[in-house]
């Protein structure tokens, strides 16, 4: 699996190279120049404030007693999305991480899993939200049947795909993938999840707490949003600025079409393809689009090569700690 997102990884960076090259590549350059390093720094760093209100519907998910403050759980939400988005693990080697770091913080196991699994399921939920605006947007602006039919089927496949996905969940998800997971990690499986019946019984128990889920999907969602916000930032930024509403449909596109792509590290040239087809079609040159494709790259490296490098440092300290308490 390692292997062939590896080579999907490298596919990708061709495809999008490729791309920017048939953009034309002085064109990407100067549109680059007229947002200046400025530009691209603050539309960077715009991000964490999605991250931090998508953090915020992450805490709430727990009860104040057993929960860290709302920065451990902006610094966890950091960790994982630098290693979905960086690193060819299918999108799930984050949550791993944000478990260990917080087993490590202190909170105990069950409510650490499961609210890790949660808060990606209301994700997922938000974002096909966000997605179904986006694309009711699109709809009323452009009357193209074969486009329409082909968004709706889109939709409705993500649609039974998260109905599934909760499905199981409500059955036992733990109970049920523990043969899958024993065959893949070994007795690595068990020491990481415990009693998997525990943990089937805390996502229950979470998912019973329907305050908390409402209000953690609000989060999400406007953590979604607020990536729409980052587009529009950079566009004026180039000095070709689109409605909030046209940029909410562009945003809407490249997620879902990053998220079906999850197998390729950072869905490299998938995500740059879905900016120069739907950018142009909101009336972006094929600079401009790769040009707003590149910034939301320079996003990746600026937010998430620190949080990788955080990761690292962190599994160091771990390291240390443990070969230090075997030596006493």
């Amino acid at each position: 699996m390692m292997r062939w997102a590896m080579l999907l990884g490298l596919l990708g960076l061709a495809l999008a190279t490729g791309l920017i090259v048939w953009s034309g590549f002085d064109a990407v350059l100067q549109a680059l120049a007229q947002a200046g390093l400025v530009g691209i720094v603050v539309t960077s760093l715009f991000h964490l404030v999605s991250m931090l209100v998508a953090s915020y519907g992450w805490m709430i998910l727990l009860t104040p007693a057993s929960r860290p403050g709302w920065g451990f759980f902006l610094y966890m939400l950091w960790l994982r999305v630098s290693v979905n988005n960086l690193l060819p693990v299918a999108r799930i080697g984050g949550e791993v991480v944000a478990v260990r770091v917080m087993l490590q913080r202190g909170v105990r196991r069950g409510p650490a899993i499961a609210s890790t699994v949660v808060e990606t399921t209301v994700s997922v939920v938000a974002q096909f939200i966000f997605t179904v605006l986006g694309v009711a947007l699109f709809l009323m602006q452009f009357s193209s049947r074969d486009l329409a039919l082909q968004l709706i089927v889109g939709l409705l496949m993500s649609l039974l795909l998260l109905g599934g996905m909760i499905y199981v969940q409500r059955l036992g998800a733990f109970g049920l993938l523990t043969k899958i997971f024993t065959l893949l990690f070994r007795d690595k499986w068990q020491k990481f999840a415990g009693n998997t019946a525990a943990l089937d019984r805390a996502v229950h128990v979470l998912y019973r707490r329907r305050d908390r889920i409402v209000w953690c999907t609000i989060a999400q969602f406007v953590g979604w949003l607020l990536g729409s916000v980052e587009i529009w930032l950079a566009l004026n930024f180039i000095g070709h600025p689109l409605s909030l509403a046209e940029c909410i449909m562009i945003e809407a596109v490249v997620q879902a079409a990053s998220s079906a792509a999850f197998i390729v590290p950072g869905a490299i040239g998938v995500q740059e393809a879905a900016f120069l087809v739907f950018g142009q079609m909101m009336g972006l040159t094929p600079e401009n689009a790769a040009a707003l494709a590149i910034i939301r790259r320079c996003r990746d490296l600026l937010l998430y090569v620190p949080g990788l490098v955080a990761w690292q440092v962190q599994e160091g300290k771990w390291l240390f700690r443990k070969r230090s308490t075997e030596t006493r």
